[in-house]
């Protein structure tokens, strides 16, 4: 029984990993194919909007069949696009018109940083020695991807709405792991069809798509020397790098937990560098390198060394106590790893 029992949290978490591992792709290929838009003449607004309310329409079937679910947990609902649809794709799309895509993802994955300051902080519970070497880790290699010592020329205004994505990111893990909780839990397809419908909403509002520049979509974009028709880019961004990665990313946490999940979602910036240095000639000086490599590995110690008993409590208590009264001890120590603490994306 206890064998069995192993080897199904065993495959679920291996199914959970390869989940995260498809959203870190997907989200990291959305930058190098909004770039181009947005140089091409669409505003960044307009290409969140565009992503967002497309998938949405994508998505509605999903939305029908979950009609119950803005009765049950419309706070969920509502938190879930604002912040983790609607806050990170705006800040993002407006941070790498003005900045990098790889400086911007390298920013935004301060998140597990923002995640222990809240948890130190505003929850008032302690972090490990190990978690506070990460944090100190991951805004140092910050210093060095934005070159400080060159005073900002770089872009101050770019960085500040990049450090905006990575706190909407943190909204992003946090919120998918809590729609799990309890008896009345949301399906995840649900929340993240309702998400993206409200994060469209609220992106209509601000973005204005009545002054669209809707020629850009029927004409071509520069793409690694190629002009690409706009509507291809437009195409993946909606299908791959916003349903795909989605649905792929909440599932991975329901499965791992907003920390571990967190830790894969790393390798997003990595994709994203990589795309951008090869498809967008964007690079990165050696010191922007060494220090990216810098904020992903306090990131990763970061979110692998928050206190596991006082983070579990508060996002993932009801699973813990649930496992405890099923499974027993050695699931008790399952359900205690099961920490949120992290943050994209996108």
């Amino acid at each position: 029984m206890h064998n069995t029992q192993g080897q199904g949290l065993g495959g679920a978490r291996s199914a959970g990993l390869g989940l995260a591992l498809t959203s870190a792709l997907a989200f990291g290929g959305s930058g190098v194919a909004a770039k181009p838009l947005i140089e091409a003449g669409l505003e960044p607004l307009h290409v969140t909007w565009l992503r967002v309310a497309g998938a949405a329409l994508v998505m509605l079937p999903v939305a029908w069949n979950h009609r119950d679910l803005p009765a049950k947990r419309p706070a969920l609902l509502v938190g879930f696009g604002l912040l983790a649809v609607a806050g990170v794709q705006a800040c993002y799309f407006a941070a790498i018109s003005r900045i990098p895509v790889g400086v911007a993802l390298l920013v935004e994955y301060l998140a597990p940083a923002l995640v222990l300051g809240w948890v130190r902080f505003v929850q008032r519970r302690p972090v490990s020695g190990a978690a506070a070497v990460g944090v100190v880790l991951a805004v140092g290699g910050l210093a060095s991807v934005v070159e400080v010592w060159s005073g900002l020329s770089f872009d101050a205004v770019g960085l500040l709405l990049a450090l905006g994505a990575a706190g909407c990111q943190v909204g992003y893990f946090v919120l998918a792991d809590h729609g799990s909780d309890g008896e009345n839990a949301a399906d995840p397809l649900g929340v993240i069809a309702y998400g993206l419908i409200v994060g469209a909403v609220a992106l209509t509002v601000v973005a204005r798509p009545w002054n669209l520049d809707w020629a850009v979509l029927a004409g071509r974009a520069d793409l690694a020397g190629a002009r690409v028709p706009a509507v291809l880019l437009l195409g993946w961004i909606v299908l791959v790098a916003t349903v795909v990665a989605y649905l792929t990313g909440v599932v991975s946490v329901r499965r791992l937990s907003p920390q571990v999940a967190g830790v894969v979602a790393c390798l997003e910036a990595v994709v994203a560098t990589v795309l951008a240095w090869v498809l967008l000639d964007e690079h990165l000086s050696l010191p922007q390198i060494v220090g990216g490599a810098v904020v992903l590995f306090g990131a990763f110690i970061a979110q692998t060394s928050a206190p596991k008993a006082a983070a579990a409590e508060p996002v993932a208590g009801s699973r813990a106590l649930s496992a405890r009264k099923e499974a027993g001890a050695a699931v008790v120590a399952d359900g205690a790893d099961r920490a949120p603490g992290s943050p994209p994306a996108r």
